[in-house]
């Protein structure tokens, strides 16, 4: 090979280096994963919103437009700030060492300029759905970077049910933008990813306590140690036992699966209190939560296809 050859490979490998590490960087910095998460529930709520007052997914094209990608806008957003604040904690923490604000790859500057921009842009996206749409963001948006990341993540074990909040008003942007929000359909969706996030939070936080406690993050179980995680575990994942019956209408093949997959996660919170590996039990819950969220989501989709 020539050498004019031989400098373009190389030319063209650091630019394909470059462009994966840009990727990473970007997934780290959204927090790929829960931006996601939290996009499929705006989806279901705009969907079954469609649903349940007989309007069709093509004759809401630009509707959808503005309510989703407003959404995911003002979610990204405030995941974005999350970073620019947190870079303290995640300079610590071993599972968040990597983020773009820690290892110095994006400027701190930026990263806040962009949080920003992004929640302006993500709210004027939401404007053009309706009011309750954007208040649903708003609350969204201030519960997560005010109340949580700013005042009680690092303070009380409360952190996490306030979180929770901002996870839960998801599925509401959705309804909300085709319809009001005054239907016992969205408000269980709501309380099924408010009630959802609690045991998923706390098997993250047990997992990862040792991190938590040399960040000074006051998760509960850095706090108050793993038996009253393990009890609230329980009583969290107990109250999702009844959702699903409010949710009849979808089927009984709904209300059966979802039904069968609640005694599961139970079953599986239950058998906490007679493990000696902690920390694989947590991990296992961990996985079951994520799947359990995105399954429950998809069989509504599904069930109203």
């Amino acid at each position: 090979m020539s050498k004019e050859g031989m400098a373009a490979t190389q030319t063209g490998r650091s630019s394909a280096l470059a462009s994966s590490s840009l990727f990473a960087d970007l997934r780290l910095l959204f927090k790929g994963p829960v931006l996601i998460a939290n996009a499929l529930p705006v989806f279901a709520g705009f969907w079954m919103a469609l649903y349940f007052t007989g309007t069709t997914f093509m004759e809401n094209l630009d509707l959808f437009f503005f309510t989703f990608f407003g959404g995911t806008l003002v979610m990204g957003g405030a995941l974005v700030i999350n970073n620019w604040y947190d870079v303290d904690i995640d300079t610590i923490m071993d599972r968040t060492k990597n983020r773009p604000t820690v290892t110095g790859h994006f400027s701190l500057k930026a990263v806040l300029t962009l949080g920003i921009v992004l929640s302006i842009l993500g709210f004027i996206f939401l404007a053009f759905t309706t009011i309750d749409a954007v208040v649903y963001g708003l609350i969204g948006w201030v519960t997560y970077v005010i109340m949580y990341t700013m005042w009680t993540k690092r303070k009380y074990t409360l952190n996490t049910v306030v979180g929770s909040i901002s996870g839960a008003v998801t599925p509401l942007i959705g309804w909300t933008a085709v319809d009001p929000g005054f239907h016992f359909v969205p408000i269980v969706m709501a309380l099924l990813l408010f009630i959802f996030q609690m045991p998923h939070t706390f098997a993250i936080a047990m997992k990862k306590w040792r991190e938590y406690k040399a960040a000074n993050v006051a998760m509960l179980p850095v706090v108050h140690g793993f038996g009253i995680t393990k009890r609230l575990m329980v009583v969290y994942i107990a109250s999702l036992l009844p959702l699903p019956f409010f949710l009849s209408m979808l089927g009984t093949t709904f209300v059966v699966i979802a039904t069968v997959i609640n005694i599961g996660w139970l079953v599986l919170s239950i058998y906490g209190f007679f493990t000696k590996d902690d920390m694989k039990w947590a991990h296992i819950n961990f996985l079951y939560s994520v799947n359990y969220i995105t399954i429950m989501f998809l069989m509504m989709i599904i069930a109203t296809i």
